[in-house]
């Protein structure tokens, strides 16, 4: 067959999707439809709270200090855009797939391919990092019980590694050093060595991952059974200790309120914005929801107020118990009730932490083989990863696939490095999710959904909002718009190269760009605002996070063109059914 560049856009019809499911029926290819909206609020609550409070959040109040919780307000914000373009899109395609399936009815078939590669990465590394911390919440469980693991099968490999450099630089440098750091030398030191290479690898990370990946794979109602039941445990937990830790609450530990500037407050976004991908993990679950038109919007609403309210209340609890700069270690939150002598509430905090972490790894474990197993039903990826299994009725091949992929990498990997990559793909899926419902707007021939995103006219809206935040900016940080293409005064500022100050303006060039963009069109085409910010305020994040993490995502997008190109072009249902 011959290519035609045209086959690279084109888009499913909602008909062709229906077709799909009632095959899928027909052939024992469907899946067990058991998930309420109860269940899709628990495995939002599932995700979102066990992957902050337990494992990324105490970077964040290390970094913006009590202030954080203008993060914790400004991140809901900008997940309940995306979620609301998320559950008017599941209440049109309500087929497993999530942001790949529904770009690929919006934008088609490149499209959707490189959003279900970003969300691959998603899916993997954010469970790479949970593992990680669910590993550290392990430890500090046994250390509180007398018991303890050898660190060097215990922690991961890259981030002792990374230690261990900043140590010896420290050292040349005559700099500070912190007493993790001297830690991570000893152990790189003092490890098992095989020839010039210290043996360190995080073994409770691998064998949780697998003990997940097989829940995963006997059944949807057994998670969804055993994920409810953590859920309901770690909520106590949390609101006990925001409970208790009120009484403990020394004002003085909040000042000052915003020690590093919003600039400090914004170092958070990877870690408070991982914290919330949770809900698009639900999006993946539409073929095993009762009622998905109707429970899914529902579900992810519901999780993301929940949560929002339990984060703020836990950060001013946590940076008045104790300062701020005490919160920068995997374990933050059973040390900081440790440091006040409660190490009764410890011991339980780092089992709860232990539950919950467990949760968010079950859910992400559920969300990667259903988009697996959406892309190979495509036949953009080998027949393997669609088959359901006879009698679990889960994606057999595919969850092994992710058990692997995510087992492997916690052995060894960086859990900060990994944070930023899982947020850039999720920040990117965003996008393109609010994008699409920019583009259905103008379709009309499709069947209305049972839920839409509320139209507002953004023609006059969106530029009066854009005059509010520049005159906002200039009268809170005068200067700041200024000097803000000052690339010589930025490159003395921080002590780096005029080249080095350009390729760090970069992302932001792209946002103004973009931003203009949308000015541009809400005048002439009047788009609806909703979307509009949640393009918006996703690539606004994406500025926060560095260079080197856009450039990962990259090369991680062309590994994934590569294998499109070489497989997908050649064996896509959609070019044969249109050829």
């Amino acid at each position: 067959m011959a290519f035609n560049s045209k086959h690279l856009f084109q888009k499913k019809s909602h008909q062709q999707i229906l077709d799909r499911l009632e095959e899928n029926e027909h052939s024992g290819g469907s899946m067990n439809k058991v998930l309420t909206v109860r269940d899709l609020t628990a495995l939002g609550i599932a995700a979102i709270v066990g992957a902050g409070i337990f494992s990324t959040v105490g970077k964040a109040c290390f970094d913006g200090g009590p202030g954080v919780i203008f993060l914790f307000i400004i991140t809901p914000i900008v997940c309940a855009f995306s979620a609301l373009c998320y559950a008017e899109f599941a209440s049109r395609v309500p087929i497993s797939g999530s942001a790949y399936t529904y770009s690929y009815v919006a934008f088609g078939e490149l499209t959707a391919w490189i959003i279900g590669w970003a969300l691959i990465m998603e899916y993997a590394i954010g469970n790479v990092v949970v593992a990680i911390s669910w590993s550290s919440n392990l430890k500090t469980l046994l250390q509180n019980l007398g018991m303890n693991i050898p660190d060097y099968l215990s922690m991961s490999f890259f981030e002792v590694k990374s230690g261990n450099t900043e140590f010896m630089r420290l050292t040349e440098s005559h700099g500070t050093i912190t007493p993790d750091l001297t830690a991570y030398h000893n152990l790189w030191v003092n490890a098992p060595h095989l020839g010039s290479i210290p043996i360190i690898l995080n073994f409770p990370a691998l064998v949780i991952t697998f003990l997940i990946t097989w829940l995963a794979f006997v059944g949807i109602k057994e998670s969804r059974t055993g994920s409810n039941l953590m859920v309901a445990f770690k909520l106590l937990v949390v609101i006990a200790v925001i409970a208790i830790g009120f009484f403990h609450i020394k004002p003085a530990n909040w000042v000052p309120f915003l020690p590093n500037g919003m600039g400090g407050v914004m170092k958070g976004v990877s870690a408070v914005f991982f914290a919330y991908i949770g809900f698009d993990a639900i999006s993946t679950t539409a073929e095993e929801c009762k009622n998905p038109q109707r429970d899914l919007p529902k579900g992810m609403m519901y999780s993301l107020i929940a949560c929002t309210i339990l984060y703020i209340l836990l950060a001013l609890v946590l940076t008045g118990m104790t300062k701020y700069t005490n919160l920068n270690t995997e374990s933050f939150l059973a040390n900081a009730f440790n440091s006040i002598g409660m190490y009764w509430l410890g011991g339980i905090i780092a089992l709860s932490a232990v539950v919950a972490t467990t949760s968010v790894m079950l859910v992400f474990q559920l969300g990667q083989p259903r988009i697996w197993m959406s892309m190979s039903r495509d036949g953009l990826l080998p027949p393997a990863f669609k088959r359901v299994h006879p009698k679990f009725k889960t994606p057999s091949f595919a969850t092994i696939v992710t058990g692997l992929l995510v087992g492997i990498p916690a052995m060894i990997m960086d859990s900060n490095f990994v944070t930023d990559l899982t947020s850039i793909g999720t920040l990117f899926a965003f996008i393109l999710v609010c994008g699409g419902i920019l583009v259905l707007n103008k379709d009309k021939s499709g069947p209305q959904p049972k839920f839409k995103v509320p139209y507002i006219n953004g023609r006059f809206l969106l530029p009066l909002l854009f005059i509010a935040i520049i005159v906002i900016f200039q009268y809170a940080s005068p200067g700041t718009l200024s000097n803000f293409f000052n690339l010589n005064g930025i490159a003395k500022a921080e002590n780096i190269s005029y080249s080095d100050a350009f390729v760090e303006r970069i992302p932001y060039f792209v946002f103004l760009i973009i931003c203009s963009l949308m000015l541009v069109f809400s005048i002439l085409r009047k788009l609806s605002l909703i979307p509009v910010l949640g393009v918006l305020s996703c690539c606004y994040l994406m500025t926060q996070l560095a260079v080197v993490n856009w450039a990962w995502f990259a090369i991680w997008l062309l590994i994934g063109l590569a294998i499109y190109f070489g497989y997908g072009v050649k064996h896509s249902n959609l070019r044969k059914l249109n050829a």
